[in-house]
């Protein structure tokens, strides 16, 4: 069963409170998915630590199995 939109969303704002998440399906599918995650905790963290955070809040035995893929965008909030 694929990873709804809400499931990363969850996911996402419990590991990193306060974050914005904007989601696109990119296939139509539920299973390819990007992700804008906008977060205060992200200044001055090198753009790997950001996306590492991002993945960490999935779950990495998500990714492959319910989760096909997930393209990710970090960024702080201006």
């Amino acid at each position: 069963m694929p990873m709804t939109a809400d499931e990363i969303t969850r996911r996402i704002q419990t590991a990193l409170p306060g974050a914005t998440i904007e989601l696109t399906d990119l296939a139509g599918d539920n299973d390819h998915w990007q992700v804008t995650v906008t977060c205060a905790s992200f200044a001055r963290k090198p753009r790997v630590m950001q996306h590492k955070a991002v993945m960490n809040a999935i779950g990495k035995d998500d990714m492959g199995t319910t989760l096909h893929a997930l393209s990710i965008s970090t960024k702080t909030p201006a």
